[in-house]
């Protein structure tokens, strides 16, 4: 016999996922995660009999519930589920699917659509923050119509902003989750290396390019091909979450927190091909970024952790602010990734000598693909 659950499928960013109502979803995780795999397909690395995409990035669920008593207008809650693995995590957020919520809201009449640009304060469960986006609605109508282009997104679309508001310690309550700028980590094969653990947003373990004989260039396919590197940032990842205090063996990262800490590898810009053939000069970005994503690489790079590393960029003593040091912070944040470029603005201030970060911020795309009603098998 088959349950209907009715359900959207929206894109946000370089992200897309399922859409719920919360109230079509058991309030006890376990069921609630069960028809979650069921509905993308997991585990199977084709996701064959499910609505996920075979990769990370197209397996996300947001649940939504319209918020009556606090300040904000939606509550939103993020579900990552593993593709080959009978997993669904709730660690941290997803900001590119967070940049579908609003325009979500909009069309399930959870706030009051305004003219010419409509607000929705979004609280994500997840992170117990604030995103507020701000999307326009000329005269008073939701049209998706826009000019604005994002890299790793065929078209053109509605230029969404996003603000999370003090996005510091988002997952782990602190900026700095182990209290130090730089940690240092010995790996299994006798080698150590130097990481910054920023928490912005959502957790990120930077490290050096340069430090694995890298270039910070590399296309996710010759990330994804090199099974030793993944092997090898893996480990690095699952010591870094021990630090956090997040697991107690390393070796349980993958199955225990696949989602994060995010391992994140940077480098200086230098001229580089996206994976759609697209030429990027060295002095046309900042940084280099290449994220991974639940064992695998960033096709592009999570909202989120281009957030956080805006936010990294003015903690000085960090590696992302070793690499910045001669940047004019003045200006927004250009990130170099897979699939091209993003910028990231933050607002920040120093306070007894530390700097306290008050919102990062940045542009998506975001639209509706289809809504309806799907059918999984009952348990």
């Amino acid at each position: 016999m088959l349950v209907e659950i009715p359900v959207s499928i929206y894109r946000g960013g370089t992200s897309k996922g399922l859409f719920i109502d919360e109230a079509n979803l058991p309030v006890e995780e376990d069921a609630r995660n069960l028809i979650l795999l069921k509905l993308m397909g997991s585990p199977d690395t084709r996701q064959i009999n499910g609505l996920g995409g075979a990769v990370s990035t197209t397996s996300k669920v947001a649940i939504i519930s319209k918020e009556v008593k606090n300040a904000w207008d939606v509550n939103y809650t993020f579900a990552q589920v593993s593709v080959d693995k009978p997993v669904v995590s709730y660690s941290g957020n997803c900001g590119n699917i967070s940049s579908a919520v609003g325009i979500y809201a909009i069309e399930n009449q959870l706030v009051e659509i305004t003219s010419p640009m409509t607000k929705v304060a979004v609280y994500n469960t997840n992170t117990k923050k604030v995103i507020n986006e701000y999307i326009p609605t000329p005269n008073g109508q939701l049209t998706y119509e826009g000019d604005f282009e994002i890299s790793g997104v065929p078209g053109k679309g509605l230029k969404i902003e996003l603000e999370f508001l003090d996005p510091s310690g988002a997952f782990s309550g602190k900026l700095l989750p182990t209290g130090k700028l730089k940690d240092e980590i010995d790996l299994e094969n006798g080698n150590r290396v130097t990481v910054s653990i920023v928490d912005a947003a959502n957790p990120l373990v930077y490290l050096k390019a340069e430090d694995l004989d890298l270039q910070g260039i590399e296309t996710p396919e010759e990330i994804d091909s090199n099974v030793p590197l993944l092997s090898l940032l893996e480990e690095i990842r699952g010591k870094a979450a021990v630090l956090m205090g997040i697991i107690d063996d390393y070796k349980d990262s993958a199955v225990v927190t696949p989602g994060v800490p995010k391992m994140t590898l940077i480098a200086s810009p230098i001229d580089y091909q996206t994976t759609e053939g697209v030429s990027i000069a060295a002095n046309d970005y900042d940084l280099s970024v290449r994220m991974m994503s639940m064992q695998k690489a960033h096709k592009s790079i999570a909202l989120t952790g281009a957030l956080c590393t805006g936010a990294a960029s003015y903690i000085e003593g960090t590696l992302v602010h070793d690499l910045l040091k001669n940047k004019n912070q003045d200006k927004a944040l250009e990130i170099g990734h897979s699939s091209g470029k993003i910028t990231v603005s933050t607002l920040a201030q120093k306070q007894d000598n530390k700097q306290e970060i008050q919102s990062v911020s940045s542009y998506r795309t975001a639209r509706k693909l289809m809504t309806g009603t799907a059918y999984i098998e009952e348990a």
